[in-house]
């Protein structure tokens, strides 16, 4: 009696670590990247670069801010963090639930172009507010 050809399908635990490789590896590049920003103190002179459209004309970016309040997130310190960039800090959320679902999903959660246009918008009005005199709670 012969028996059945191997299958040739991976087990279960197999394809469970391959679906998730991605996802770790992404993981992985941005606890570095957070540790990093939260070892090296961005408060700090000569540490990071300075903003070139703060250091040409004086406005803050939607970005301006976001290594300190990336610092300030890594130390657990929230009200700092949004108080550094508070754009910053709803897109690491963005990006967390976005992780999230892509690890429970198998694959990464499709970008559209309207959420694209969407996030642009916020960031410009995010970018005009904070430089007009009435948006100093926007500044970091």
């Amino acid at each position: 009696m012969t028996q059945p050809p191997p299958s040739v399908s991976s087990p279960a635990p197999v394809r469970g670590v391959r679906r998730l490789a991605a996802p770790l590896a992404v993981l992985a590049g941005v606890l570095a990247a957070f540790g990093y920003v939260g070892a090296v103190d961005p408060h700090e002179p000569g540490h990071y670069p300075v903003c070139p459209l703060w250091r040409l004309t004086g406005l803050y970016c939607p970005a301006c801010g976001g290594l300190r309040g990336a610092h300030a997130l890594a130390h657990g310190d929230l009200p700092a963090a949004l108080a550094d960039n508070a754009l910053a800090v709803l897109c690491y959320a963005v990006f967390a639930t976005g992780w999230v679902a892509w690890c429970a999903r198998g694959r990464p959660v499709a970008v559209r172009v309207g959420h694209a246009w969407a996030l642009g918008g916020v960031a410009l009005v995010f970018t005009i507010v904070r430089n007009l005199p009435f948006g100093g709670l926007l500044t970091p």
